[in-house]
């Protein structure tokens, strides 16, 4: 297994990414990894590395590329620190769902190209910020995704015009939801809208609330992390792709 660096060129600019191919030397199946508000950092890396190494070639997008290069986040003092969470979320603004929908055309037709991937049906994972989009590719691109992951996202169902509960009649592919108990991003109600959603365009899904854990407990390295919850998403996203993608 290895850790690559690429540019690949969007409708929008360079897009710099990571790859990690799997173990062995035949092309295995393919996932788009949607990163989080913390941007790339060692510890997602890491989380792509880990899915590389259970038989996939994984795609890791710096979604931050139209704001130009940033200092890692300090994530020890991100929860007390308002400077540091007022540069997140203005990185955060320079992701929406139409400009990450026309990278992954992009990303699509890299990986079509990349001769270790497995890419006519394609899994997608993203945590927090990379939740919605998720949903985002399994409606826009249904013929691709045959499986995508939203582990403590947010904006999955809300008031705008591109809500990606909006996109549940598109959607073909199998839905897990990963939800955290404690999220103060998820707006009331919002994970019953979501469900909802799914549930009348009858697209095979599952939605399961993570008790006791707040927003973040995926992501090792920060403050929220939960090492049990963490654990846990790993054996549903494992399963989901070994059932989808084999």
């Amino acid at each position: 297994m290895s850790e690559n660096r690429v540019t690949i060129k969007t409708a929008d600019g360079n897009c710099d990414c990571y790859t990690y191919t799997a173990p062995g030397n035949a092309p295995a199946p393919a996932i788009i990894l949607y990163m989080d508000g913390l941007g790339i950092r060692p510890e997602l890396r890491a989380m792509a590395e880990r899915l590389a190494s259970n038989g996939y070639f994984v795609l890791l997008p710096n979604l931050y590329y139209r704001a130009g290069d940033y200092a890692p986040f300090n994530m020890a003092t991100m929860l007390t620190d308002e400077k540091e969470r007022n540069r997140m979320m203005a990185l955060v603004q320079s992701v929406n769902n139409a400009g990450t929908m026309r990278d992954t055309t992009a990303l699509l037709e890299f990986l079509d190209k990349e001769p270790k991937a497995k890419a006519s049906k394609i899994g997608c994972v993203g945590y927090c910020m990379g939740g919605p989009l998720v949903l985002t590719a399994a409606g826009t691109f249904p013929d691709r995704v045959a499986a995508g992951a939203s582990i403590h996202g947010a904006n999955l169902a809300n008031d705008r015009p591109d809500s990606p509960h909006l996109l549940a009649p598109k959607m073909r592919g199998r839905i897990y939801l990963g939800v955290a108990e404690i999220d103060p991003w998820l707006t009331p109600g919002e994970t019953d809208r979501i469900k909802a959603a799914l549930e009348a365009a009858r697209v095979n899904h599952t939605v399961e609330i993570y008790p006791g854990v707040q927003h973040g407990f995926a992501a090792n390295g920060t403050p929220m992390y939960d090492r049990d919850a963490a654990e846990r998403h790993w054996e549903r996203i494992l399963a989901l792709f070994g059932e989808t993608l084999s």
